[in-house]
């Protein structure tokens, strides 16, 4: 259901509900009061009916229609534009769901449209029907009330980051394969929070400075406070992913050259085993070559009839296995 709650406060009390949403605007200046309406994702059709009953700027609706903007500030001559961008941390797949917030705040209208979520603007309402002196402040106050809801639901989401962070760490030293992957999708999360959160201060410096109310100016100067600390804290999980990232390209890095030395090493040890026994080889190969010589059984063979042919062939075999022993020790192959 795309319109959630339509809603006439005078004097910061509920009054009986519109029939329909096409004259809230009209009833609202009847009695005199603020026209606060909920829309949850409506159509164009629906979207394009409160433009015209409530004269909202058009480039403003369009926006509202379309989505993915930044977060912003509009001033226009009918009221203000504010897009927010809400978050909330789904625990089971451990991931940062960004929202997004359409705010147009008139003299006597609110309207919201929400395309996410959160924030949980129920429970805004609730809190301030139960606060008439803050609600009957108008328009102003409504919207710090959004605000304010908007940046408290920004502590779970930090919770969680923090705690992802943490787990990180552990794995960054435990060895993890997925480790790399896992601090690149939570810095993606982390940048994406700090792009919703960054324009905060100066949206809310603006509307405090405006405000007319004391209360109001201190209301604001609270969330203000809390804005610029969550950011804070999301620049200071952001620097610390991005030393993770370095911290883990180098520990990948030693890891690859340690693997490369004890390839190396075994390599070595390989090499030093084939030039043992080719070592061995040739030296065998030797007295075998003079052997197979005088096994060949020729009726002239050298020596053949000397009485000192056959201690010869022996000397020669030996000498030769000495010499090459000798000579493959001193290339220490042996």
């Amino acid at each position: 259901m795309p319109v959630i709650d339509i809603a006439i406060y005078v004097d910061g009390a509920r009054t009986p509900d519109p029939p329909s949403l096409d004259v809230t605007a009209e009833l609202a200046r009847e009695r005199g009061g603020l026209a606060w309406i909920g829309m949850y994702r409506p159509t164009p059709d629906e979207l394009a009916g409160v433009a015209d009953e409530f004269s909202l700027n058009a480039t403003s609706v369009e926006d509202a229609h379309h989505g993915h903007q930044r977060s912003k500030l509009e001033r226009h001559s009918g009221g203000d534009f504010i897009v927010l961008k809400p978050a909330r941390y789904i625990d089971d797949v451990e991931r940062v769901d960004i929202g997004e917030l359409h705010i147009f705040v008139g003299d006597d209208s609110v309207i919201t449209v929400r395309h996410a979520e959160s924030p949980h603007l129920a429970l805004v309402r609730r809190r301030l029907e139960a606060d008439p002196e803050l609600l009957a402040l108008g328009s102003r106050a409504v919207l710090y009330a959004i605000l304010d809801q908007v940046v408290d639901e920004y502590a779970p989401v930090l919770a969680g980051l923090e705690n992802d962070i943490d787990e990180i760490e552990d794995e960054l030293f435990a060895g993890e394969d997925s480790v790399s992957r896992r601090i690149y999708e939570l810095s993606r999360e982390v940048i994406e929070l700090q792009r919703a959160v960054q324009p905060l201060p100066n949206i809310i410096g603006t509307l405090a400075a405006g405000a007319d109310d004391a209360r109001l100016r201190d209301s604001f100067a609270d969330v203000l406070d809390h804005a610029l600390r969550v950011g804070e804290r999301v620049d200071t999980f952001r620097v610390v992913l991005q030393n993770a990232l370095t911290v883990n390209a180098t520990l990948v890095t030693q890891r690859q050259n340690n693997e490369m030395r004890a390839l190396g090493e075994a390599s070595l040890v390989q090499s030093n085993e084939v030039r043992k026994i080719s070592s061995w080889a040739a030296i065998l190969f030797a007295p075998t070559l003079v052997g197979t010589i005088y096994g060949m059984n020729f009726r002239f063979m050298p020596e053949l009839d000397e009485p000192w042919g056959y201690p010869a062939a022996l000397g020669a075999m030996l000498l030769t296995s000495v010499g090459l022993f000798a000579i493959f020790r001193a290339s220490r192959w042996l």
